[in-house]
C-alpha cells in the first residue's frame, strides 16, 4: 500500500523525527495506527455505556409515575425559601 500525505502531515512527522524521539516515519504512523484502534474501542465503549444508560432512564421513567410540572417547580421554589438567608 502506498500513501500520500499532506505537507502539515510530512512537516509534522519531520518535526517529530528531528526531536529525536523516533527513529522512523513509519515508527511514528505505527503508533498513530494504535492510538487510533485504542480511540475507536473506547468510543464504541462510550457509546455501549451510554445506550445503556438511556436504556435504564427510559425502564425507569415507565416505572415511575409522572411528575405534575408546576407541582415539581412550586416544591422546588418552596425548599429555597426555607433556606435560612445569610446577612449581606
Amino acid at each position: 500500500m502506498s500513501i500520500s500525505l499532506t505537507p502539515n502531515q510530512e512537516r509534522l512527522i519531520q518535526a517529530k523525527l528531528q526531536d529525536g524521539k523516533y527513529h522512523s516515519a513509519e515508527e511514528i504512523l505505527e503508533i498513530a495506527l494504535r492510538l487510533l484502534d485504542e480511540y475507536d474501542r473506547a468510543n464504541a465503549e462510550w457509546v455501549v455505556e451510554v445506550q445503556e444508560k438511556i436504556d435504564a432512564a427510559i425502564i425507569a421513567s415507565e416505572q415511575t409515575p409522572p411528575l405534575d410540572g408546576e407541582l415539581f417547580v412550586n416544591q422546588i421554589l418552596e425548599r429555597f425559601r426555607q433556606v435560612p438567608q445569610e446577612p449581606a
